[in-house]
């Protein structure tokens, strides 16, 4: 029986100011690297992924293979800039190591993760539609086994318009998945338009409640609302799924980036990017 592993302990103040390191961060590389970053994305889920990988998930960086670990699977794949500091933070990789070889052709940190150069990453993504699908089987493999843990996933909302979304939501309630629990990046914007204009989501956490879910609907912004939602959650073995819909900001904490769809993915010269430093601190210290 492997041993069982704790979750971090932290505060909301300490969440928040972790939080704020990983948008820092996340503008620096963006800075540093020569190319386009998926930053608006990445910047809209930073303060989920905060509260998975700092306070919310069982999982040990140094004993990856613990089958009580809790699992993660990055279904919005082109966040994994946010993914891979985000895990750095918290112990898994090396944030120097990140900004020296993102996006070089032999680097293990590609646009999308891939499970294959990552130890910790679960799965390779990227394709959108896909995470709630697989994350479903991992969750559906650990109840049958007798497992203790969670699986949690994280969609943008975006690419629930997708059937397979669906299909897979409909598969967890009907096997009883309560130890599946699924985070919406609800920022209401694709690549080159705002979600309601192509595919019409409302009532979206209705959809989710006919297909039997559980749902829970919170401020994705408000760290003290994030760990509410999660310590509500219900217990593993309880068999109802649940899905977290966080109501974001594309861009959030940089104000030239918010809601602003050319932020989608894109690049910052030293003026940009002292400019957008700026902005986060303003926003911090207005908070």
């Amino acid at each position: 029986m492997a041993e069982t592993i704790t979750r971090p302990e932290a505060t909301v103040a300490e969440l928040e100011d972790l939080s704020y390191e990983l948008r820092e961060k996340l503008l620096r590389l963006c800075g540093e690297y020569d190319g386009s970053v998926h930053i608006g994305g990445d910047l809209s889920c930073a303060d989920i992924l905060t509260l998975l990988f700092q306070y919310g998930m069982h999982v040990d960086p140094q004993d990856l293979r613990n089958p009580e670990r809790d699992r993660f699977v990055l279904s919005k794949g082109h966040a994994a800039v946010c993914m891979y500091i985000a895990m750095s933070m918290r112990g898994f990789l090396d944030y120097d190591d990140i900004v020296r070889t993102y996006g070089r052709l032999d680097s293990a940190y590609g646009m999308h993760p891939c499970k294959v150069q990552l130890p910790g990453v679960e799965v390779s993504t990227g394709s959108l539609g896909h995470g709630l699908p697989l994350a479903t089987g991992m969750a559906l493999h650990g109840r049958r086994n007798g497992m203790d843990h969670r699986v949690f996933t994280l969609m943008g909302d975006g690419e629930t318009g997708e059937g397979s979304v669906w299909e897979a939501a409909l598969a967890a309630y009907s096997n009883d998945l309560g130890n599946l629990v699924a985070f919406i990046d609800r920022n209401r914007q694709l690549m080159t338009s705002f979600s309601e204009e192509r595919v019409r989501l409302e009532p979206y956490p209705d959809k989710w409640r006919a297909f039997g879910w559980n749902v829970i609907e919170v401020d994705g912004h408000d760290m003290g609302a994030l760990v509410n939602a999660f310590d509500s959650l219900p217990a593993p073995d309880s068999t109802v799924p649940t899905v977290i819909i966080c109501d974001t900001i594309k861009g959030k904490g940089v104000d030239f980036m918010e809601r602003n769809l050319a932020w989608h993915a894109g690049s910052l010269n030293e003026q940009d990017l002292q400019r957008a430093l700026t902005a986060l601190a303003d926003g911090r210290k207005a908070a």
